[in-house]
């Protein structure tokens, strides 16, 4: 047997659909109910590419492509979209009619396969109409739940920037590849040919190291730094570092009011934070405040800034209670915008790397 590039990018592919979906649901550091969600949805996807990318003969496998699990598809990936944005939906007795479509495609192919074993009952003419009733039904369905799934997303007022930009890439994805699964029956019914159909599956093929990477690892490092936030406020910790001493040469009202803001509002946790927010929060000019800080502290604006990030960052590991959490997202939290600048401005005030810092703290 001739295996294709395209054959190996499938099987890779697979491969790591089926791994992703297995590690969502058995490591700790993803594990959570939208992931449980998300592990199904992206095993049943892999498992349709496989069904429909080779010829099946195994009787098994041919009532499992038979029995719609684009339908199945099409709620858990729904599900996951509802508990992302915690939506009320979920808690609503009509939700669980949402599964009815898979569970009536399953009664009816137990049926009928009964039938024809039974009785002897076969009809090509039958068999076809069904196919294309069946076709039909899981592109609408799946059509109706992700549209669905995007209006809610972008009515919901209970999620960050960050997951909601995630969410909508997500549904945008499927909704392109909903469009080349259309093109491809088009294709396959006009042409008899199946380029689309070979484009779909490389598509998904994208979509999995694109969900490993950007849906999984980046979202849970920002779950986790909204974690070790909320933590911080239920608590109640008082995350204030030590005020630091003004040089007694110091005299401008512009530094002792940056000192101020800084220690009592904590604006260093801002990522997004400028020189001209400072500027403009002390009543002068990014020239002018670049230029006495330089005069008066001898540092550059994001050196001064990094210090109070670099002095919350060792907090947060330093105390036991956040070693569950990783290293990103603890530099998020002080307010670093990613991990190599706050690896970078680490090392270069500490002279050692984060995850040194925090083990040199678990020996002592």
């Amino acid at each position: 047997m001739n295996i294709t590039i395209l054959d190996f990018t499938i099987i890779a592919s697979g491969i790591m659909g089926y791994f992703i979906s297995i590690s969502l649901v058995t490591s700790s550091f993803y594990k959570n109910r939208a992931n449980k969600y998300l592990a199904i949805s992206l095993f049943l996807l892999t498992s349709l590419t496989f069904l429909g990318w080779y010829d099946i003969e195994h009787f098994v496998l041919l009532f499992l492509d038979n029995i719609m699990l684009e339908t199945l598809f099409a709620v858990t990936f729904f599900t996951y979209f509802l508990i992302q944005i915690q939506h009320k939906y979920l808690t609503k007795r009509w939700y669980k009619l949402l599964y009815a479509p898979f569970i009536i495609s399953v009664v009816f192919e137990i049926s009928i396969t009964f039938f024809h074993a039974v009785f002897d009952l076969y009809d090509p003419d039958f068999d076809d109409l069904i196919l294309d009733i069946k076709d039909h039904g899981s592109f609408i369905y799946n059509v109706f739940l992700i549209f669905w799934g995007r209006y809610l997303v972008k009515k919901s007022n209970t999620i960050s920037k960050e997951k909601r930009r995630w969410l909508l890439r997500l549904n945008l994805f499927m909704i392109c590849l909903i469009i080349v699964w259309l093109l491809s029956n088009i294709e396959l019914y006009i042409y008899d040919s199946e380029y689309a159909t070979s484009f779909l599956w490389m598509s998904l093929s994208f979509l999995f190291w694109w969900i490993l990477y950007y849906g999984i690892f980046k979202l849970q490092i920002i779950a986790q730094k909204d974690e070790i936030h909320q933590y911080l406020v239920s608590k109640k910790v008082n995350t204030s570092l030590p005020k630091k001493k003004i040089n007694e040469t110091t005299v401008s009202k512009i530094v002792t009011g940056l000192y101020r803001i800084m220690d009592e509002e904590e604006l260093y946790k801002n990522p997004l934070l400028s020189r001209l927010d400072l500027a403009t929060r002390l009543g002068t000019s990014e020239g002018y405040l670049s230029q006495i800080i330089n005069q008066e502290i001898n540092k550059s604006i994001i050196q001064f800034v990094n210090e109070y990030r670099i002095e919350a960052a060792k907090n947060l590991l330093h105390d036991p209670v956040f070693n569950k959490y990783s290293i990103e997202a603890i530099g998020l939290e002080a307010g670093f915008k990613s991990k190599s600048a706050f690896y970078n401005a680490f090392n270069t005030g500490l002279g050692m790397s984060p995850g040194a810092y925090r083990k040199l703290q678990k020996k002592s």
